[in-house]
């Protein structure tokens, strides 16, 4: 059934159970369920529903857009990119006269900086400041977890890939993807602690994710948003 509220409308299904409360749920596609006690009227579960209406509509956007795989990204003014975990628009300036392409965060804008107005000068500018940023965010969570280990990294590298999040060979060097930068600060601690504990443990044995868990309890919701967010992780 399908109900309409702010100027949107909602397909979503009802399903009557033996429980005590009313709950929506989500599948993997974007669909909306309800869950209702048997005899819950159809006016709790709209007013449930208009109660969360702007996040089960934002959840379930992105469930449908997830399923599209990662969307050839555009360059216009009012454009979202992620930065810290959050999406945040750019606002793209043409100025032939500057030194050098670059970005600049201001509160709540990316400002864009570019000698050509071209989509290939606006994304490396964007991705030199990914880089940048990402080194900065790591190296900085790098020295707050240093705490919890007796030896250091050897040397800290940011790096582009398509596979992995982190590495850490046998002599200790750490190499990180640029695009954690567009992760929140929790989960970027995350791999930074995943990498530090294979100074300790260079597989994946019990051992290795003992030491994990003991340094970030909760390492598997920080696992969770990666493999959720990848697809949009993307300049």
């Amino acid at each position: 059934m399908n109900h309409t509220y702010s100027g949107e409308t909602l397909h979503f299904t009802i399903k009557y159970k033996n429980r005590t409360s009313i709950a929506v749920y989500l599948d993997s596609y974007g669909n909306v369920e309800v869950q209702a006690p048997k005899g819950s009227s159809h006016e709790s579960v709209v007013l449930l529903l208009e109660d969360k209406w702007e996040v089960i509509l934002e959840k379930s956007k992105e469930k449908k857009d997830q399923l599209k795989g990662p969307q050839e990204k555009t360059y216009n003014h009012g454009d979202s990119f992620l930065y810290k975990g959050h999406s945040f628009p750019i606002d793209v300036h043409h100025d032939p006269l500057i030194p050098q392409d670059h970005v600049a965060f201001n509160s709540n804008t990316l400002y864009i900086h570019v000698k050509e107005l071209e989509d290939e000068h606006i994304q490396q500018a964007l991705k030199r400041f990914y880089y940048k940023e990402c080194k900065a965010l790591v190296e900085k969570s790098i020295s707050s977890q240093q705490r919890h280990f007796k030896t250091k990294p050897r040397s800290v590298r940011i790096s582009e890939s398509k596979a992995t999040w982190g590495t850490c060979n046998g002599k200790r060097q750490l190499t990180f993807n640029w695009k954690l930068a567009m992760a929140p600060q929790d989960v970027i601690d995350y791999v930074v602690v995943h990498e530090m504990c294979h100074m300790v443990h260079l597989n994946h044995d019990r051992s290795f994710w003992r030491l994990v868990g003991k340094i970030v309890p909760d390492y598997k919701e920080k696992e969770r948003w990666l493999a959720q967010s990848s697809w949009k992780m993307t300049v």
